[in-house]
């Protein structure tokens, strides 16, 4: 267990998890150990995890002062741990309470932040008041749980100022999605990991002072990510959002289902969602609600061209085209929804994932692009191009699925086993789709109006040729290409996929 003396001489404590670049996680509480952050729902197996235990709490000495327990006190902590690692500039994450302390430390150390991450956090520091009424709109939709009109009167009650230990306790089952064995285990082990003392003393007088603080926070160059959690009760999304308003270079998400502790509610998505934040090759966009992750290459002012991935598959299937054709374009690779670092809501058509590139395309700013799809991705783009003739400029079918029943059907899939980088039941959704399409997708076809290449993989290609031909006269004007390789052209044949589009007029 690694220690460091802060800038009063105490000892503190702080654990790692995981390996990657470092990423620094303050608890909240106020005042608890770092235990409870685990692995931040699998964020360790992306980043190396350097857990605090503030002053007093877990590992690490109590002070000798007790005046020093006052959250503004402890950002000489965070400071000291940045000094104590080597590190010029950290990457800082902070949960619940400890938003107030990364608020303060960013206020007063903006330049040693590369980036901040507030999860579900708190919002005094920056002088917004508690939201009563939003708390209770989000309480409010717990109200089929068997629980909750023990823990509403309780939170009434501190609500009302009239705070304890116990109704603490009974509002519990509020800070968790599902009041399970999990939830209930992890808020068990609170009372022991928290220093009631040093939590009493946490947001004592002077701790706050928002006519400085935010000012600063309104000129912090670092990117900052404000993580809500959809039924949070402690800061429901409105009063996160108003806090991500602050910062000149924030963005907001909320995580679908969650509530205080989204890592526990949904391990997955929590750690998608930061870590596409983290990233600094990926960006995130709002698309219906649904938020796509990408790549960019290129020059933002050269034309642009969005490339769309097969089903499995994601963004970074396309980087070696991608990095051939930013020579001449602004490029985006996106993941689709279920896929990648993308949002993964469980219900998969390909109408859905349509609207997912409309939705791209559109948040974007990118009507009139050239697209090219493959796979899923192309009937994604020819459902698309068909419903909205002109929207897309250009486009490139790459071993499109014709809009035909499978002969023979395809069976119900049995899942791989282990984790996979695609929400699984996209796989049994499609292969169902495809095998009874909707009978109107091949009107579609005839609608296209953007100039349109197919290219077919040949007879390496699971897809028979024949209908790929077929899809190609189906489309008015329409080039066909066919490469001998396979279904995953533009992986197996670079070159000469890429000589396809410079004689289509890309590149």
């Amino acid at each position: 267990m690694p220690t460091f003396h802060t800038y009063d001489g105490t000892e503190l404590a702080y654990h790692f998890a995981g390996e990657g670049a470092p990423l620094i996680c303050l608890p909240g509480g106020p005042m608890r150990a770092s235990a409870y952050l685990g692995t931040l729902g699998g964020l360790a197996t992306r980043r190396r995890l350097i857990l605090l235990d503030p002053r007093g709490t877990g590992d690490s000495a109590a002070p000798e002062d007790p005046a020093t327990y006052r959250c503004d006190r402890q950002t000489e902590d965070i400071e000291a741990l940045r000094v104590h690692l080597g590190l010029d500039r950290v990457d800082l994450l902070a949960h619940s309470a400890a938003g107030d302390l990364a608020a303060l430390y960013a206020a007063r150390h903006p330049h040693r932040l590369r980036s901040l991450v507030l999860v579900t956090p708190t919002t005094r520091a920056a002088g917004l008041p508690a939201a009563g009424r939003e708390a209770r709109e989000s309480a409010a939709r717990r109200g089929t749980e068997p629980w909750y009109e023990d823990a509403l009167a309780a939170l009434e009650d501190i609500w009302a100022g009239r705070g304890s230990d116990e109704l603490r306790v009974r509002t519990r089952p509020f800070l968790y999605a599902r009041w399970d064995a999990a939830a209930r285990a992890h808020a068990a082990a609170a009372p022991a990991q928290i220093n009631a003392g040093a939590a009493a003393r946490y947001a004592g007088e002077g701790a706050f002072d928002p006519a400085v603080t935010v000012p600063a926070l309104r000129t912090l160059a670092a990117p900052v990510l404000v993580l809500a959690g959809e039924h949070d009760t402690v800061t429901p999304p409105g009063r996160a959002a108003a806090l991500a308003a602050l910062f000149p270079l924030a963005e907001f998400a909320v995580q679908r289902g969650a509530a205080h502790f989204p890592w526990i509610d949904d391990p997955g998505a929590f750690a998608r969602i930061v870590e596409a934040f983290l990233d600094p090759e990926v960006h995130s966009v709002l698309a219906g609600g649904t938020r796509l992750a990408h790549r960019v290459w290129g020059d933002p002012a050269a034309p642009p061209v969005v490339l769309a991935h097969g089903r499995c598959g994601d963004s970074r299937d396309w980087s070696t085209v991608a990095e051939r054709l930013a020579a001449t374009h602004r490029v985006y690779a996106f993941d689709f929804r279920g896929h990648g670092l993308s949002d993964w809501p469980g219900r998969y058509t390909l109408e859905l994932f349509r609207d997912d590139l409309h939705g791209f395309l559109e948040a974007r700013n990118l009507a009139g692009a050239t697209v090219v799809g493959h796979s899923m991705g192309a009937a994604a783009a020819y459902l698309l191009a068909g419903r909205h003739p002109g929207l897309i400029g250009r486009l490139v079918l790459e071993e499109a699925p014709p809009p035909l029943p499978l002969d023979p059907p395809r069976p119900v899939p049995a899942h791989p086993g282990g984790e996979t980088d695609f929400d699984w039941p996209l796989v049994p959704a499609l292969d169902a789709q495809l095998n009874a399409p909707d009978p109107g997708f091949p009107e579609l076809l005839g609608a296209i109006t953007a100039p349109t290449l197919v290219i077919g993989g040949g007879p390496r290609s699971p897809i028979a040729q024949r209908d790929t031909a077929a899809l190609a006269r189906s489309i008015p004007g329409a080039a066909l290409v066919t490469l001998d390789a396979g279904h995953l052209v533009h992986a197996e044949r670079p070159e000469e996929f890429l000589a396809a589009l410079r004689s289509f007029g890309i590149g």
